[in-house]
């Protein structure tokens, strides 16, 4: 559950991870029994699940056959409402969001739906059937942005140019002065951001939808009892915008955790393309080029972070396939000026670092 350009950006799955549920925090565990006993909860067990790398912390409840998940986002590091209102959003358009069973915005708790443990994460790790699980995924972003289309944009933040390139300079801020030993120059950092603003607004399609932004396997999961892109569970969507109907599918597809077969990419990318014969294909590749490359200088920008800042060094060992990923794009020919400087002021020797 992650959006590589916040602090709750990249994590596990919602799996046990212990019997142990305080938080350490005797206040706040006061005031999780209290919100618990009012919706009727009081006394249960918690489990904790593997969390995120941001401040919310999740537990999953079980008593006399009920089950259901706590979210536990303390504010002000946390806010519950935007959440509430994309899932409110996704049910009403017709797909598989946890159900907000209770919530209490002002001390950041909510009691949400729990979907199990059948993460795509977890059930590729066990041998699942791969392309059938990224088709599903497929069909369902795209009758998400159809579902959008029909219904209007939804009231969100717009994912424009300035807000990519916010996400972009992570790539100089932190890696690159984690590789170098020392930060860039301001002239050096100017000239990464002026080419990123000419190239951006190349990135927009005719029309902006619904963007999740961590539309990846770690977020999605198989309901068993559900069928069609309602069988496709959603998490970790409180971060969503309205955007380039690229984003959510090269999130998919250029996964910064996991190695997804290039074969099976150009497959979906297919199969996203032919459900919309009306999208110009050289527009969408140009789009989806660029908008892959800036996810990927922002990944390599919020790792280094979580290292540095965090003391999350484990998210490094994804820092050679970000690489791999964002070099291969940098082939497509919109690119060219970001490939050079990157070539000039970042070059394969330091495309690398260690805690």
């Amino acid at each position: 559950m992650r959006d590589p350009s916040k602090p709750g950006s990249v994590g596990e799955p919602l799996l046990p991870v212990g019997p142990v549920a305080a938080s350490g925090d005797p206040v706040r565990e006061q005031a999780i029994a209290a919100f618990l006993a009012g919706c009727g909860w009081e006394g249960v067990r918690r489990v904790p699940l593997a969390g995120d790398a941001s401040f919310r912390r999740y537990y999953r409840l079980g008593s006399n056959g009920r089950c259901a998940v706590l979210m536990d986002a303390p504010p002000p590091q946390e806010d519950v409402a935007p959440y509430i209102a994309v899932a409110q959003l996704l049910r009403r358009l017709g797909f598989s969001a946890p159900e907000v069973f209770a919530e209490d915005r002002a001390r950041g708790f909510l009691l949400i739906e729990d979907f199990g443990d059948d993460t795509y994460t977890r059930l590729l790790e066990r041998g699942a059937d791969e392309p059938a699980l990224y088709a599903l995924a497929v069909d369902t972003l795209i009758e998400l942005q159809r579902a959008v289309e029909a219904n209007g944009s939804p009231d969100l933040p717009a994912y424009d140019a300035e807000r990519l390139l916010a996400e972009a300079v992570l790539l100089v801020d932190w890696y690159a002065p984690a590789a170098l030993g020392e930060p860039l120059s301001d002239a050096r950092r100017d000239q990464y951001l002026d080419l990123w603003r000419t190239l951006l607004p190349q990135a927009g399609l005719p029309k902006d939808t619904l963007v999740l932004r961590d539309y990846h396997v770690d977020n999605l999961m198989l309901l068993q009892h559900r069928s069609g892109v309602q069988g496709c569970g959603l998490l970790d969507f409180q971060d969503a915008v309205c955007g380039p109907p690229t984003y959510d599918l090269v999130s998919l597809l250029e996964d910064a955790r996991r190695d997804v077969p290039a074969a099976l990419r150009r497959q979906m990318a297919e199969r996203y393309l032919a459900a919309f014969p009306a999208l110009d294909r050289a527009a969408f590749l140009r789009s989806a080029a660029i908008l892959a490359a800036q996810r990927n200088c922002k990944i390599l920008g919020i790792f280094t972070r979580l290292w540095r800042r965090d003391g999350k060094p484990r998210y490094l060992a994804h820092i050679p396939r970000i690489w791999r990923l964002l070099e291969q794009e940098l082939a497509h020919p919109a690119l060219d000026p970001i490939a050079r400087w990157l070539d000039c002021h970042l070059p394969r020797s330091v495309r690398h670092i260690s805690a």
